[in-house]
């Protein structure tokens, strides 16, 4: 007689499918070890350079926020100088002056420099902040103030 490939005979004739059963051992004895060191420790390599790229990028950002942050502090004081001048309606005199216009715990000098203009009824007023110790100017606003001293009311 003759078996069907993937069966068993059994007594009496009848054909059964053929269960495999798990081997005790592992087909690969490499398996059954894990990771090697070599590939422990360039897994280790990888997650170390990507920490410190990530590292660097953070430091990065701080450093963007805080110079953002002082620019921010030195708009509004360049901003506080034109606004008082507006509001004091005063014809500013010709020339430059330099003065404290610091902002909470950053110390700022604004030098506001006036100059004339083709009409002789307005002035150029440009205030610019700077760092004691930086080179560079953290914010510059420039406004044109109309005279207003001898108006009629």
């Amino acid at each position: 007689m003759m078996q069907r490939a993937g069966f068993r005979r059994r007594a009496h004739g009848v054909l059964a499918p053929r269960v495999s059963r798990p081997s005790s051992r592992r087909s690969s004895p490499r398996a059954a070890r894990g990771f090697t060191m070599i590939e422990v420790l360039v897994a280790l390599t990888i997650i170390a350079v990507a920490l410190a790229a990530s590292l660097r990028a953070v430091g990065s950002l701080a450093n963007g926020e805080a110079d953002l942050h002082r620019r921010l502090l030195a708009g509004w004081s360049a901003d506080n100088t034109l606004a008082q001048l507006r509001l004091t309606h005063a014809w500013p005199e010709i020339g430059a002056q330099s003065f404290d216009c610091s902002q909470g715990n950053l110390q700022l000098i604004c030098t506001e420099r006036v100059s004339g203009t083709p009409n002789p009824v307005f002035r150029k007023v440009e205030v610019t902040v700077t760092m004691p110790g930086r080179s560079g100017e953290l914010a510059q606003m420039v406004t044109v103030v109309p005279n207003e001293t001898n108006r009629p009311l």
